[in-house]
């Protein structure tokens, strides 16, 4: 199964590419993406998974426009998302994703975040128009 140090490894390696990250607690990092991107991903480290994590963007008031974005939300899930997913924790829409570490490896690991943050950065200026019409 992939350890805590396994996982700072993953992390050493996506800095390779240009991203930085840091522990902000025991086994959870805030992984910051090379380029022009303005997020973060966390990723925890939480046995028997691993989770990654994006805050898209605050939930807006409900109404027409909420409705509209929920739903816009769950197409993208069926159409464009083949492991993560969209979702709303609290009051935010987050983008997440779930690895068992009983076989992970990096390939996998790195499949996975480039995975989170691509569709992030196709889908953030449609996502963002929901919050711009609040």
């Amino acid at each position: 199964m992939v350890t805590h140090e396994d996982i700072v490894s993953f992390l050493d390696r996506l800095s390779a590419d240009g991203a930085t990250h840091s522990e902000v607690s025991d086994g959870i990092w805030n992984v910051r993406p090379a380029g022009a991107l303005d997020f973060g991903v966390v990723v925890h480290y939480s046995p028997p998974v691993v989770v990654l994590r994006i805050k898209v963007m605050d939930l807006p008031a409900a109404g027409a426009q909420r409705s509209a974005l929920e739903h816009r939300l769950l197409e993208l899930n069926g159409n464009d998302l083949l492991h993560g997913s969209y979702g709303i924790q609290k009051n935010e829409i987050v983008l997440t994703e779930a690895l068992e570490l009983e076989h992970l490896d990096f390939e996998e690991f790195l499949s996975a975040y480039e995975s989170i943050t691509l569709a992030l950065a196709s889908h953030i200026r449609e996502l963002a128009s929901f919050r711009e019409a609040r």
